[in-house]
């Protein structure tokens, strides 16, 4: 019986308070001497799932206990499209519940034989129990709980070593074949420990591995496998499950093929191999050297070749009832978003494709160069499919993603922004767009000035408002330059490149301003030549008339300040009878315009003093 703490405290009534500790303790008091039979009851199996993980303070959000607690039909459910930004952390509970864990796991098994425990293994409700109270035994109480002979794992296999020809060995290879016992068998590879999980390995699965994984369910236990496995071991299990590879895609089975490539990525295993064998496994039909990506992607030929029809060609325009706006296409016509029809088995291939792109090395180089391929139909159909868009997503978004990648990309995409946004699965696209165009200056303000163009349309729509947030579009409209230097700020300024001949260190300018910029101070220059040039005629009189004269038959640099001669000083060139001179008559007559102008400025100046 354990014994809960005493209320120190009362109510205004005189009744004792109850604290939320308490309240478990007593719950857990109620069900002793029952809890072997809760193990495969069909409501008591929930209730005693739930209160082991509240005792051992794991928490309750994860995935794995998540799907523990759920019912058998609910396991592995999740949304669509939805990630959790946090990572669930480990609950603080009191000292009292570590007791009373310790007590409910050794009275949950008291009693029960090898034999009798094993059954649960195959039960449908007993197995996701036993499931619990392996994985919170093992992660409470450390692992080298499994030596002692009164844990769970240690009745399960009992045998010391684990060799083949045991009883331990045998109830492990049914489990590796049966849909409800690998779910437990892959609970004892997760959290067994490291010399247990070596003793496994090396007697029961490290020559089976490539028969393993062509099995439909060991498949699974194969991928659990894998995650624990030294680059060594992954190198060499990895070279028997290649030749299964191809089976696995004909049947569209691409999860373990994802499995490897995220273990060999998180070993440094070199995946060339991998690549070239999925190359061969959807090679292009047209162009073998290259991956057919709708191929991988299981989408139809008649899909991928399918082009919308044209607009019908009338003196008048037309509206069919395609183009009348409605809420599920949210005022855009039918045409403008084609989604393909996706079945189950597209999203492990998407799964995989998005895998590809965020390893680095020669499965993201494959991969983006199939989607480099894709037509832009293709391409803008798949950005308006939910579970196919997450490959364009990733490969904007993955940090290995080449910059002359994203810009061909990206560029597809124009004047397809404002129907990207109001899309439920190409608004993802656009806020990828935002990040994605890290280093394209140009792209991202064409971009945010595309999305301003359609403003009213934008902020009609739920999903318009999400991108006109997150691409800070009120600041880019009233204030332009402030928008520039919080982008700058959040990417940096290695994020943009540099115009020639500038250092990339200019402010606020981008390449439009810059543009703008020019036009205008060259308009001004324009401006002030023509202006002196005017004044230069009317202060000339005549023979600023005989300087246009000459210059209209010989071509001359043009001075800042001509120099022009005084007439009384000129040679008899018009009629004078002096000797000849080796200056031009143009140059003559800029010295006798620059002489006569000075010969005026001292008459005025000396009729002023004498005046005075």
């Amino acid at each position: 019986m354990i014994e809960p703490p005493a209320a120190d405290s009362a109510v205004d009534n005189g009744e004792p308070v109850v604290s939320m500790e308490n309240l478990f303790l007593y719950a857990i008091n109620e069900l002793e001497g029952n809890l072997g039979f809760l193990l495969t009851d069909n409501f008591g199996a929930h209730v005693l799932r739930l209160l082991l993980v509240v005792l051992s303070g794991q928490p309750l959000e994860e995935s794995t206990p998540k799907s523990l607690l759920a019912s058998k039909r609910k396991e592995k459910v999740s949304v669509a499209n939805v990630e959790k930004e946090e990572e669930a952390e480990v609950r603080a509970v009191p000292e009292s519940f570590a007791t009373a864990l310790e007590k409910m796991i050794g009275d949950s098994v008291a009693g029960l034989e090898t034999h009798y425990l094993r059954t649960l293994a195959t039960h449908p409700i007993g197995n996701p129990t036993l499931q619990a109270l392996i994985r919170i035994e093992l992660t409470s109480f450390g692992k080298q709980r499994a030596k002692e002979d009164t844990s769970i794992m240690k009745k399960l296999l009992p045998d010391d070593p684990l060799v083949e020809g045991t009883e331990s060995a045998a109830f492990i290879n049914n489990l590796v074949y049966d849909a409800v016992g690998s779910r437990l068998l892959e609970t004892i590879i997760e959290f067994a420990p490291g010399k247990m999980f070596k003793s496994l390995y090396k007697e029961l699965f490290r020559d089976r591995m490539g028969n393993l994984a062509r099995n439909e369910i060991a498949g699974y236990v194969v991928a659990k496998i894998l995650e624990r496995l030294s680059s060594e071991d992954l190198t060499k299990a990895v070279e028997l499950i290649l030749p299964q590879v191809p089976s696995l895609a004909e049947r569209g089975r691409t999860s373990l093929v994802r499995t490897i490539i995220e273990r060999c990525a998180a070993r440094g295993v070199d995946t060339a191999v991998l690549a070239s064998t999925i190359h061969n496994c959807w090679a292009d039909d047209d162009k073998p050297e290259d991956l057919a990506l709708w191929k991988m992607l299981q989408i139809t030929p008649e899909e991928a070749t399918a082009v919308p029809p044209p607009p019908p060609m009338t003196s008048a325009p037309t509206i069919s009832p395609m183009d009348i706006p409605s809420p599920i296409t949210n005022g855009l016509p039918a045409q403008s978003r084609p989604p393909i029809p996706t079945t189950p088995a597209m999203l492990h291939s998407s799964h995989l494709a998005q895998t590809m792109l965020k390893t680095p090395g020669a499965t993201s180089e494959l991969i983006n160069t199939a989607i480099c391929n894709l037509t832009d139909t293709l391409c803008l159909r798949i950005a308006f499919t939910p579970i196919l868009s997450p490959i364009l997503q990733t490969s904007l978004t993955a940090p290995n993603a080449p910059l002359i990648f994203r810009r061909k990309l990206i560029k597809r995409f124009y004047s397809h922004i404002c129907s990207l946004a109001l899309d439920p699965a190409g608004s993802h696209l656009v806020d990828a767009i935002w990040t994605g165009t890290q280093g394209l200056a140009f792209a991202r303000e064409r971009i945010a000035e595309e999305l301003a163009e359609s403003e009213s349309r934008l902020r009609d729509s739920r999903w318009g408002r999400m991108v006109w947030r997150n691409w800070k579009m009120d600041l880019y409209r009233r204030r332009r330059a402030e928008w520039v230097r919080s982008v700058r700020s959040s990417v940096g300024n290695d994020g943009f490149l540099s115009f020639p001949g500038g250092s990339g260190d200019e402010g606020t300018v981008t390449g439009i301003a810059r543009a703008g910029e020019k036009v205008k101070n060259s308009k001004r220059n324009k401006k002030i030549s023509q202006s002196e040039a005017n004044a230069t005629l009317r202060n000339g009189g005549s023979e600023s008339r005989k300087i246009r004269r000459l210059e209209e038959g010989q071509q001359t640099p043009t001075l800042k300040q001509p120099v022009v001669p005084s007439r009384s000083e000129r040679p008899d060139a018009y009629g004078g009878g002096g000797a000849p001179t080796s200056k031009s008559r143009l140059d003559q007559a800029r010295e006798r315009f620059v002489k006569n102008k000075e010969k005026k400025d001292r008459e005025m100046a000396k009729a002023g003093t004498t005046a005075e």
